[in-house]
């Protein structure tokens, strides 16, 4: 296991969150797990420190985060499996379920805290 220190630049935050996917997926227990717990955490205060959340509703912080990422609605879909679905929810005709902030929340890497707050539909 690479020996990981605070993350302090753009290239080390590049680095931490490749090497994060790598091991997304790997088994409580192993190694690979606790290296995945620590970036987590390492990634986590990097981007609390980089990055002040914008006061924006959640609709628009996943478009926003989309649009760094290079995601499209079908992106999105794929991701929740339904496109109707993310065309109401992105155009405020319906709010977001629990599932979708779970999902968007890892997918977009938003805190899912931001994506719960309160926020008006469009009739």
């Amino acid at each position: 296991m690479k020996q990981w220190f605070l993350i302090e630049t753009k290239a080390d935050y590049e680095k931490a969150a490749s090497r994060f996917e790598q091991i997304a997926t790997a088994k409580k227990g192993t190694e690979e797990h606790k290296e995945k717990m620590l970036l987590a955490f390492l990634i986590s205060q990097y981007e609390e420190k980089q990055w002040s959340i914008p006061p924006v509703d959640p609709v628009e912080m996943i478009k926003i985060r989309m649009e760094d990422f290079g995601y499209t609605a079908a992106d999105l879909a794929r991701e929740y499996g339904d496109k109707g679905t993310i065309s109401k929810v992105l155009n405020y005709k319906q709010p977001l379920s629990l599932s979708m902030i779970r999902k968007f929340s890892k997918m977009l890497r938003i805190p899912a805290d931001v994506l719960t707050k309160e926020y008006k539909l469009t009739a």
